[in-house]
């Protein structure tokens, strides 16, 4: 599996490729965003991008972007600003994930793990409950407003075209499928993603996916698809 690492500190950079190495990942190493950018929009395949955040001649940023325009690969971000702007900026380029330096390594191992099991269900390895959403729908597929969502397939589609979801987003969807017509707290959300699939989400990132999903279904104040139920937290009809 290989796992591009975008970072300019050479002994973090070095102490990261041996690592992951051991962990049986092949990994294609950048000290620069040029370097990094030659390497995504090169023939090369990826699995999972790590991106540090400060370059010196750019930032992670505009690679996560250079990404998301060619693939819906996950993407963690290793950054040294622990702030919540610095995290939202990240998620809201399409990041799948986060950590703060300085990280131990098993953290970012069992990270790491967590969104490409996120992204095994959005390639058809795992549909993430997406077979009990389809239970007694034969031809698994939910309409929401103008979006047609295939659970078979894991593919959304709203007026004819594709709507490319990150796995986050995907679960996230299908979360609000199996509950639909019912108010979920936030707390209930965060804890249906702990549980199925292992994942480090906080009550502020979660805002920032629900806010993504949102968009890419086309949400508006006519037609609120995804509801603020105030005090409680959300809902869909």
């Amino acid at each position: 599996m290989n796992v591009l690492v975008v970072e300019d500190d050479t002994i973090i950079l070095e102490g990261l490729q041996i690592s992951l190495e051991q962990e049986g990942y092949q990994v294609i190493s950048a000290s620069t965003m040029k370097d990094a950018l030659d390497i995504v929009n090169s023939e090369q395949e990826l699995q999972i991008c790590l991106l540090d955040v400060m370059l010196p001649d750019g930032d992670g940023y505009q690679i996560c972007k250079a990404v998301r325009a060619k693939s819906q690969i996950p993407i963690l971000f290793l950054t040294a600003c622990d702030d919540e702007v610095h995290t939202v900026l990240a998620l809201e380029q399409g990041a799948d994930d986060y950590i703060a330096k300085p990280f131990r390594i098993r953290e970012l191992l069992a990270r790491m793990k967590a969104i490409l099991r996120r992204s095994g269900m959005m390639n058809g390895a795992t549909n993430g409950g997406a077979n009990e959403v389809a239970s007694g729908n034969d031809s698994g597929v939910v309409t929401i407003g103008d979006t047609e969502v295939n659970l078979n397939t894991a593919k959304c589609f709203r007026e004819g075209e594709e709507i490319v979801l990150t796995a986050m987003e995907y679960k996230l969807l299908l979360i609000f499928i199996r509950h639909r017509g019912k108010n979920l707290s936030r707390q209930q959300i965060l804890g249906e993603i702990w549980d199925e699939a292992g994942d480090f989400v906080n009550d502020n990132t979660l805002s920032v996916y629900i806010k993504r999903l949102r968009k890419k279904l086309g949400d508006s104040e006519e037609s609120q698809l995804i509801q603020t139920v105030r005090g409680i937290g959300y809902r869909m009809d």
